[in-house]
């Protein structure tokens, strides 16, 4: 079974073909394309919807064709048509949607929408070193940051999640109050690299809350405090203040890992989204799993944004775990706000 995939949801456009065999328990990328649209939305400082949605216009029918080449595979050998079905942009969602039943209604073909933060989830099944069911996942992916036990493809357990700012946001608005770039969290990341972890006291919100919720939206207040304490001396201390920033966030998603781990005695954490390709998020997982024989898990780093290749997987281990049957139906919706326990689960 080839699967393409189509992904759509914000500001990177990404198809990519998997291939899933019967007795292969995990289904195998053979080629994938991604498009960015940083530069474009940097000027304003942000994703601009209405740009976004015709840049994906632009970007999706040629990234499919160098992947079926790439792959060496011909479009009429593809035997479903997966895309993101949300959550994401209405708009950006929609062209995604629209192109993925157009190819599916010229090549008879079904199609299957998919859930996007379900993609980031078992994007780690496309690394070199995929995990193993059960675990527990940390995902962290732009406005969303949630611990979920995983016992299998669509058996989710949400453990704990945030509350208001994601960590994503946390990283992307500190980083905007310090004058950075877009997307912040990147540039952040690495000016913390000179700083001062232990320059700035900053909070550390519901670190000892007794649950596995998240809240971020007051440590992006306490950053906007100390920027404007600090005035016209930011400049010299804006690495200190990034890494103080930084190792703040860090702290509260390694504990909270660790307590979820605790919780359900699982030794397997899994680590999916855009954040969890953070340096020092990957340092500290790494150091205080390996003192607990915990294994961790990430995607490979280039995977770790939004891309065609997790739509695809999702797509296909659905398929195999016999939780969608495809259907060549070419009428199509979106869901911008989709919760993940509103998935069709396993029996």
């Amino acid at each position: 079974m080839l699967v393409l995939g189509i992904e759509s949801s914000c500001d990177e456009t990404g198809v990519a073909l998997v291939e899933a065999h019967g007795g292969a328990p995990v289904p195998r990328l053979l080629s994938h394309a991604l498009h960015s649209q940083i530069a474009m939305h940097q000027a304003y400082g942000g994703v601009v919807p209405e740009l976004a949605s015709r840049d994906h216009i632009r970007r999706v029918l040629p990234l499919a064709q160098s992947v079926l080449a790439e792959s060496g595979r011909a479009l009429g050998e593809v035997d479903v048509v997966a895309y993101t079905r949300g959550p994401g942009l209405a708009g950006a969602l929609l062209v995604g949607a629209g192109v993925a039943c157009a190819l599916g209604a010229a090549l008879d073909r079904p199609v299957l929408g998919v859930h996007h933060l379900e993609g980031h989830l078992l994007s780690p099944f496309l690394s070199a070193d995929p995990p193993e069911f059960p675990f527990v996942a940390l995902l962290v992916s732009g406005g969303h940051t949630q611990l979920m036990e995983v016992d299998g493809v669509g058996h989710y357990k949400v453990l704990g999640e945030t509350i208001d700012d994601a960590a994503g946001e946390a990283f992307d608005k500190s980083a905007k109050l310090l004058g950075l770039p877009y997307p912040g969290g990147p540039w952040l990341a690495k000016l913390s690299e000179s700083g001062s972890e232990t320059a700035f006291k900053l909070p550390r919100p519901l670190l000892h809350s007794g649950d596995l919720d998240f809240s971020f939206a007051g440590l992006k207040t306490a950053v906007l405090t100390q920027v404007r304490k600090l005035g016209d001396e930011l400049e010299a201390h804006k690495s200190d203040l990034a890494a103080s920033t930084q190792a703040a966030i860090v702290e509260v998603l390694l504990k909270k890992s660790l307590s979820a781990l605790d919780r359900t005695g699982l030794k397997r954490l899994v680590v999916a989204g855009g954040v969890g390709a953070n340096k020092r998020l990957r340092e500290q997982l790494n150091a205080a799993c390996a003192k607990r024989g915990v294994c961790v898990h990430y995607p490979e780093l280039h995977l770790c944004t939004d891309n065609g290749a997790m739509i695809a997987m999702a797509g296909a281990m659905r398929i195999q775990a016999g939780l969608e049957q495809p259907q060549p139906r070419y009428a199509f919706d979106v869901r911008p706000r989709w919760p993940l326990d509103a998935l069709p689960v396993a029996a």
